[in-house]
């Protein structure tokens, strides 16, 4: 079969071009196949939608030579307060806080808007000889063969390669195509997303409120802003969705509280419906998937992008490796060791943030006063607060090299 180029992505999102630089900077030719026109995303004007990244997930960056123009946009998180609460009663007396400072490596994450990001990513695979985006146009068929697999696209046009990589979300058509199944179900919950402006400064705090009708994140941008999602029912999110902007702030307001002084809408305001999709499998004859096709969880802690730049990691280290010993990066045997080395972890995120999710957001009271002493245990052992430090940096389990900081 000639191929057109050694991998095939379908989908351009934050994955897919993430994806597409690690590899190409690792001697393989990339196509990356994006519905989206490439410009729209690259915008100036600030839309409120940001991403919380962890250190591991800066490293990547950093290995992939994009930290350094990144670095005076983004916002470090140095410190994390997780409270219990009601909106009649206000946050719990027993909170759960995590200094940077407790671990030697330096700030848990950073809060880096969507525009900046894309942007980079942009420009870095429009400077990569190797890589080739074909923007506004989507993957409509695959068909896998002995050496190869050749996909159509709603353009007409055929391309071919080695490996079909799927990073095109939820609803993913390369998964489907593939025939992976896919478990999960909603939490009849809806995610409002905007950014606000407030009167006092963060200082590099994040706050995660518990309340029974789901958390609310209230996570540090550059300036006297923060980026929030807050979890409400369908109906009372599609209720408070429909308000005008004033109304709107009334709504937050006795949830957000008083801490950060006078507040402001700063950015567009977006909804998104909340549910875990994971994929019976992240791999198939000559196809892998990759990030929310892979796995979609709940945003509580903001790992959807982390976990999803983890299985970029992965791949591009196993596929790198591979080619260098000469196998066949779409054999059955390769695809197996990105499976083996994923899987399970995202899985395994995947539910427990489903399981804590289930135990904060309700008003039951013996539920309360379990979790609020658990998070008091925790707080008060250093031990323990220093592990989930680092998880939640992404610095524990078998990390690839590039979240290391390492090249491949």
């Amino acid at each position: 079969m000639t191929q057109d180029a050694d991998i095939l992505i379908a989908g351009g999102g934050l994955n897919g071009p993430a994806l597409a630089l690690a590899l190409a900077r690792n001697g393989f030719s990339v196509t990356v196949v994006d519905g989206r026109p490439a410009p729209l995303r690259a915008e100036p004007g600030f839309d409120g939608r940001a991403y919380a990244l962890a250190l591991a997930s800066q490293r990547l960056l950093a290995a992939l030579g994009l930290w350094d123009g990144l670095a005076p946009r983004a916002q470090p998180i140095l410190r994390v307060v997780t409270s219990d609460g009601t909106t009649a009663t206000g946050p719990s007396p027993f909170v759960l806080a995590f200094d940077h400072a407790e671990i030697e490596e330096g700030p848990m994450g950073y809060l880096l808007e969507d525009r900046f990001l894309y942007a980079a990513f942009l420009a870095a695979m429009e400077a990569e000889p190797r890589i080739r985006l074909i923007s506004g146009a989507t993957v409509e068929a695959q068909e896998v063969g002995a050496s190869g697999v050749t996909i159509t696209l709603s353009t007409g046009a055929h391309l071919s390669g080695r490996l079909l990589v799927g990073c095109d979300g939820r609803q993913s058509g390369t998964a489907r195509r593939a025939g992976i199944r896919r478990s999960g179900w909603g939490y009849g919950q809806t995610a409002l997303v905007t950014a606000i402006e407030h009167e006092r400064p963060h200082e590099g705090t994040a706050w995660q409120y518990f309340l029974p009708s789901g958390p609310l994140a209230i996570l540090p941008l550059p300036g006297n802003r923060s980026s929030i999602v807050w979890s409400e029912s369908d109906a009372a999110a599609a209720e408070i969705q429909r308000l005008p902007d004033a109304d709107y702030l009334t709504a937050l307001r006795p949830r957000f509280g008083d801490f950060l002084g006078a507040i402001s809408l700063a950015g567009e305001r977006f909804t998104y419906p909340l549910s875990l999709s994971l994929a019976h499998s992240f791999v198939a004859p000559r196809v892998a998937l990759v990030g929310d096709a892979a796995h979609g969880v709940h945003p509580i802690a903001g790992q959807g992008l982390n976990l999803g730049l983890r299985d970029v990691a992965a791949l591009a280290e196993v596929l790198t490796l591979a080619a260098r010993r000469g196998e066949d990066v779409g054999s059955p045997l390769v695809l197996d060791r990105y499976q083996q080395w994923r899987r399970f972890d995202a899985t395994a995120l995947a539910l427990g943030m489903d399981m804590v999710n289930r135990l904060f957001s309700n008003d039951n009271p013996i539920l309360r006063a379990g979790r609020d002493l658990g998070m008091g245990i925790v707080n008060a052992v250093p031990g323990l607060r220093r592990g989930f430090i680092r998880q939640a940096a992404g610095l524990t389990g078998d990390l690839p090299r590039l979240l290391q900081g390492r090249p491949i």
